[in-house]
């Protein structure tokens, strides 16, 4: 299957989080990491982050060494999004920065498009 330019970035310390996970929780070589939205949230629309087989409807991609997978249909949502890993005092998790994003909610994993 074709591999193709992502849509998305991961910032260093989100690769860095990813491939922790990764290994920690040994993660299969043939699962992808799944960047996604799904209906619900606070605003309408949540984020999709997670480990998955690639699907039929699925496009792939190559962040360094990530493979990625996503809808095609999900594009429209996320193209142009970066994802970042922050560890604070008062905030530790990945977040999204979309700019398709027209309002987003507190939690910052609920948008509107």
């Amino acid at each position: 299957m074709e591999v193709l330019t992502s849509p998305i970035t991961l910032t260093e310390s989100a690769m860095r989080e990813i491939r922790n996970i990764i290994s920690e929780k040994q993660i299969p070589a043939e699962y992808a990491l799944r960047v996604g939205v799904k209906g619900g949230g606070c605003s309408g629309l949540s984020y999709i982050l997670g480990f998955d087989l690639q699907k039929e409807q699925d496009e792939l991609y190559q962040i360094d060494d990530i493979r990625l997978v996503m809808e095609k249909s999900h594009g429209m949502y996320l193209a142009g999004m970066e994802i970042d890993y922050v560890e604070g005092l008062n905030n530790r998790g990945f977040s999204f920065n979309n700019p398709n994003a027209k309002k987003t909610c507190g939690c910052g994993t609920s948008f509107e498009a």
